[in-house]
């Protein structure tokens, strides 16, 4: 699981936009945003650094975030 924290996406539109971005590396990617905390959470076996840039590209802040230990 891919998890980015995503900053400037505040609504259903950015919402959106964010996932056509992630769909654009990876159509068959599972996409799951949770707008509250500004997390976007991706199934795929697709490079993380694909999905960041995408993301920037669509002009949204991103930083990828490590898995809890």
């Amino acid at each position: 699981m891919i998890r980015l924290k995503v900053t400037r996406m505040n609504c259903g539109g950015c919402a959106k936009s964010v996932t056509r971005a992630v769909l654009g590396v990876d159509p068959n990617a599972t996409v799951d945003i949770d707008l509250g905390e500004g997390i976007v959470s991706i199934a795929s076996s697709s490079d993380a650094a694909r999905f960041t840039d995408a993301v920037s590209s669509a002009g949204y802040g991103v930083e990828p975030l490590t898995a809890a230990a």
